[in-house]
């Protein structure tokens, strides 16, 4: 009966994680940043929305960048994909959130990419 509950939790957790933040306007891109953890260096990847960029072994695709619509320079909200270059799965696939990037973080080995703000037209 708790194991049923707990998984319920769960799914419905991870069906309201795929949807955008209330009170947020769209944006035709995104500015993200990139760190290449063994090399040191970290690059700028700017996306529109839609577009894909290769960032050292992954690829980082930008679905979809919100932003509040009373103070767009205060916060964004980026749906991303980022996989490695040939896997099945990707290693991150979920909003990232510019103000809290250890909320919802890409785990892996080399890379980190974190949202720095939505590029509105």
């Amino acid at each position: 009966m708790i194991r049923a509950l707990m998984l319920a939790l769960l799914l419905s957790g991870a069906a309201q994680a795929q949807e955008a933040p209330e009170g947020t306007a769209e944006a035709g891109g995104a500015l993200l940043r990139g760190l290449d953890k063994v090399a040191g260096t970290a690059s700028d990847i700017q996306l529109a929305v839609g577009q894909t960029a290769e960032f050292g072994h992954i690829t980082v695709t930008l679905r979809e960048c919100r932003y509040p619509a009373d103070d767009p320079s205060s916060n964004a909200y980026a749906y991303l994909i980022i996989a490695d270059k040939g896997a099945a799965e990707p290693a991150f696939s979920g909003w990232m959130i510019a103000d809290s990037p250890a909320l919802s973080a890409l785990d892996h080995q080399r890379y980190d990419v974190w949202v720095i703000r939505c590029k509105i037209d």
